[in-house]
């Protein structure tokens, strides 16, 4: 029986002075499988084609007299930028409020661009900590916009930074704990806060008295949504006629986002279907493909008015069994769908419940008798 010997073999003697020194020669190594070998790693050539840019980049207008709507707002962002630019200074801080889909990050980017600044863009929800806010504010150069969405969301911490950076282009930051600890202050470059926010009240007094501009973007209106359908199709090159665009525009809750929306619905049904360019009654149909009728109702919108109708005769009905009657969140109910009924005249806020308008009746293709008439009660509610 053979015996294995754990001992390694013996080492080589070191050479003697004046021996010749002895020649090593290290083993082979072992190749690497095929597929184990990975090919070097070229650098990109310079003849490389960049990456296309998508269309819809281009739907924002970039210029105050490209943007459609909002006229009283834009006139005063005009007086507003031209005596910046006679004084040579920033823009004062500006808040925007209103309904969502409006164009309020659109009038920030406008803005960076007819003042030839930067526009830094974030949301409030992004700035949990105080270093995120500061990181912000230390990089910006002097004139530059920081747009913040949903500012309403801000911490209280990181809200109570950007005081003295309003005020006094100034970043007080606390350094140290306890005893020890030390407040420094750290110069800004003078700049400019744009906010937007969908719910106004929301904001603190201290940082709403901070803004110098306070303005709300309305609804638009079906000829200017008309125009926004038309320019969103040129950019995107869809033919569309007139009666085509103000179709969409009917059909788009006075909202821009809608609208462009609702347009990129109506290219996709007309290029499978190939129905040539976008008249009003391609749009009409493509829209009632999309449950979308004439006045923007969707499906959760009638369904909603026709519970209340058929189930219970109309109203009044609590929050709380409209959501379990229909399989809706409440609050959904409450802040997505209820706002725009409301503003229709399609359903109606009492004490004792929700109420389904004889507006909405007709419009469901109800009898008025359907539901009764709560005029009385409303009256009584508001004496």
């Amino acid at each position: 029986m053979a015996i294995i010997s754990s001992k390694s073999s013996p080492e080589p003697k070191p050479p003697k002075k004046g021996d010749a020194p002895l020649e090593t020669t290290a083993a082979p190594k072992q190749s690497a499988p095929e597929s184990l070998v990975r090919e070097p790693k070229t650098p990109p050539q310079n003849d490389a084609t960049p990456a296309a840019v998508p269309v819809e980049d281009g739907l924002r207008p970039q210029k105050l007299a490209d943007y459609i709507g909002q006229k009283s707002l834009k006139e005063v962002l005009d007086i507003a930028i031209r005596a910046a630019q006679s004084r040579k200074e920033p823009l004062d801080h500006l808040l925007l409020y209103g309904p969502p889909g409006l164009g309020k990050t659109t009038m920030a980017l406008i803005l960076a661009q007819e003042m030839q600044v930067d526009c830094k863009i974030t949301t409030a929800p992004a700035l949990e900590r105080p270093r995120d806010i500061a990181g912000l504010l230390v990089n910006l150069k002097p004139g530059d916009i920081l747009f913040i969405d949903e500012i309403h969301r801000l911490p209280r911490v990181t809200e109570e930074i950007l005081y003295p950076a309003m005020e006094d282009s100034r970043l007080d930051i606390t350094i140290g704990k306890g005893q020890s600890a030390r407040t420094r202050s750290i110069p800004l470059h003078p700049f400019t806060l744009v906010g937007a926010t969908t719910r106004v009240g929301a904001l603190t007094s201290p940082l709403r008295d901070r803004f110098g501009l306070i303005q709300r973007l309305r609804f638009y209106e079906v000829d200017e949504l008309t125009k926004i359908v038309q320019r969103t199709a040129q950019v995107l090159s869809t033919p569309i006629q007139p009666d085509g665009a103000e179709e969409i525009a009917r059909r788009s809750r006075g909202t821009p986002r809608i609208a462009n929306r609702l347009l990129k619905r109506v290219r996709d049904y007309v290029e499978v279907k190939q129905s040539g360019d976008i008249d009003e009654a391609i749009a009409a149909e493509a829209l009632e493909l999309f449950n979308v009728d004439p006045c923007g109702l969707d499906w959760t919108d009638r369904r909603l008015l026709s519970v209340m109708i058929e189930n219970f005769n109309g109203g009044p009905v609590g929050l709380d069994t409209m959501a379990a009657a229909t399989g809706e969140d409440a609050q959904t109910i409450e802040e997505v769908y209820e706002p725009y009924l409301m503003q229709l005249g399609y359903l109606q806020r009492t004490p004792r419940g929700r109420v389904v308008t004889r507006a909405a009746c007709r419009h469901l293709g109800y009898e008025d008798s359907a539901v009764p008439d709560f005029h009385g009660e409303q009256q009584l509610s508001i004496m």
